[in-house]
């Protein structure tokens, strides 16, 4: 095969890009090469607004071909949460014609070695990057985020999240060096000599098994690890969110072919609907690897089942705030009432319990009662989202009917401090908007920890009254350790409550955010500074991104002779 793009010309363009992604996670300082303003783009070859929003409306009613082996049908039916049918038809694959398609690659993907994966790898992200616009639609009529947080989370921030994990890819790979020369005393006789080269070989097919609220951000980091890594990578998306991951697919197989390299090194696994093929692939012997985010249940199966494979799995937590005191009350009121309501709570990091003294709490504008805070909290939310507007464009749309029924059913849990209102999208009048129900529980009571000891995934928060600081600690402690958390959150002036916090999470492995009040958010992460996960609680089995992530998708195989 022909290489239209060299590897010359491949390390010149990206080896600099690589370079400041290493700096970037040895510093842990913020740095992104992703433009978040969509006015940043329309240059150099990128889609500006008008042609993103253009080259998106091309492909509704359309089939998306990405030329791979193996296809025996067509399949689509996503039908976007704004109400919209998108009518995109993908390739059903015929898995024993399209895995042998896949392995046959990756020899010569293989011996190119961990420099030319990288660069690879940012060639993709760099075509994806240009076409951010046409994305973020993608992304917005398949999850239901607003156009702004699609564009900013499911383009640039997702991104960030590939090329973190191709450098740490990177790091790991070149630790061990390609070769060595090895030479032992022995006395009076000759040395020992030997000659020794060390090879990173991967360990098969990776499988990505995708979410629908956050299908590129969430699917991005295990892609570009495995396939960094020297792995083939099979893409199962979401049923109800195929369109971006099928366009990162078809991205990947053109760079990878243009490279000179097998594009079958990358390929999409459609679904008919109701088939649910992830449970046969998953347990396929070809498949060595698996990166999956969704429900608990089904996070647990694969671990149990998918035996010859290493599994990557995000799945439910609790997360929690604790509210003990706040020397910016107006700040923290704000803040909350944001990260409550950002994408109408449909992310893996929102807050879902707020845990409260029912004493109150100390304040800069003085003493709180519980009751103040819950309501004043209610405040804040009805004050943010009051204008249908704003609303819509911090809501976005619930993704599914179980979100809403979830909503729906929250008003029987307990009292109800803030209830959830119908908000209308002018733009898409089919689309679902429900603001935030915010619903007062009692910690003492067994029948209320049923409801905030449970994931209620969506705009659905529980403020719990908490005996004392310590009875919120060691609750906030005890949810960690039974249910996971992604993100823990905590608002105190008193030292001795933050130690305890901080010691709480450090020993169930939770990652924490202290008194936040600016323009920084539990639930929202940085690439290339900030961890999403630990793997040490039952939220996740591991972490984006670290060197655990990258490690263990490849080994290293030694070969030795006599000098």
């Amino acid at each position: 095969m022909a290489a239209e793009l060299t590897a010359h010309e491949l390390i010149a363009a990206h080896r600099p890009t690589l370079d400041q992604a290493l700096e970037a996670i040895r510093t842990r300082a913020y740095w992104s090469p992703h433009p978040e303003h969509p006015k940043a783009y329309g240059e150099n070859g990128s889609l500006d607004m008008a042609a993103g929003k253009a080259a998106f409306d091309a492909l509704l009613g359309s089939r998306l071909d990405p030329g791979q082996p193996g296809t025996d049908d067509w399949v689509g039916g996503e039908v976007s949460p704004y109400g919209i049918e998108l009518g995109v038809e993908y390739p059903h694959a015929d898995l024993d014609v399209l895995l042998p398609a896949m392995k046959a690659g990756q020899k010569a993907w293989r011996d190119a070695g961990a420099e030319i994966r990288a660069v690879v790898c940012l060639e993709i992200l760099k075509r994806i990057s240009d076409r951010t616009h046409e994305f973020a639609h993608a992304v917005m009529h398949t999850s239901g985020q607003a156009f702004m947080m699609a564009f900013q989370a499911g383009g640039p921030h997702a991104q960030d999240r590939g090329l973190e994990a191709v450098a740490y890819a990177y790091v790991e790979q070149v630790r061990t060096p390609d070769t060595a020369e090895w030479t032992k005393p022995q006395g009076k006789r000759d040395p020992l000599a030997l000659t020794k080269r060390f090879t990173p070989v991967p360990r098969g097919i990776g499988l990505v098994i995708g979410c629908n609220t956050f299908p590129t951000w969430n699917g991005y980091p295990g892609l570009f690890a495995s396939l960094a890594t020297g792995n083939a990578v099979l893409v199962k998306p979401h049923p109800r969110a195929v369109l971006p991951l099928a366009l990162t697919v078809q991205v990947a197989r053109s760079v990878l072919a243009e490279a000179g390299f097998d594009p079958n090194l990358v390929a999409l696994a459609a679904e008919r609907p109701g088939e649910g093929i992830a449970k046969t692939l998953a347990t396929r012997p070809e498949i060595r690897i698996i990166d999956y985010t969704g429900s608990t249940e089904f996070g647990d199966w694969l671990e149990a089942n998918a035996r010859q494979a290493q599994v990557y799995t995000e799945k439910a937590g609790v997360n929690s705030v604790f509210v003990e005191s706040a020397d910016d009350y107006k700040g923290m009121l704000a803040n909350l009432a944001f990260s409550l309501s950002l994408y109408s709570g449909q992310m893996c990091t929102t807050p879902q319990n707020l845990l409260i003294p029912r004493d109150g709490i100390r304040t800069d504008e003085g003493p709180k009662t519980y009751d103040e805070v819950v309501a004043d909290i209610a405040r804040a939310v009805d004050g943010l989202l009051g204008d249908d507007a704003r609303a819509n464009a911090l809501l976005g749309a619930i993704v599914n009917p179980d979100v809403k029924a979830r909503v729906e059913a929250a008003a029987g849990l307990g009292e109800v401090a803030l209830a959830s209102r119908e908000v209308t999208n002018p733009e898409f009048p089919g689309a679902v908007v429900r603001t935030p129900v915010l619903v007062k529980l009692d910690g003492a009571k067994p029948d209320d920890e049923a409801a905030y000891m449970s994931e209620c995934f969506g705009p659905v928060s529980f403020a719990v009254a908490v005996d004392s600081a310590a009875d919120g600690v060691e609750l906030l402690r005890r949810t960690i350790r039974e249910k996971g958390a992604m993100t823990v959150g905590a608002y105190t002036t008193d030292e001795e409550v933050e130690q305890a916090v901080q010691e709480v999470c450090l020993e169930e492995a939770a990652q924490l955010s202290l008194n936040l009040v600016g323009g920084v958010y539990v639930n929202q992460t940085a690439a290339f500074s900030d961890f999403h996960g630990s793997g040490g609680n039952p939220a996740a089995n591991s972490a984006l991104c670290d060197g655990a992530f990258v490690a263990n998708r490849f080994r290293v195989v030694e070969v030795r002779r006599e000098a």
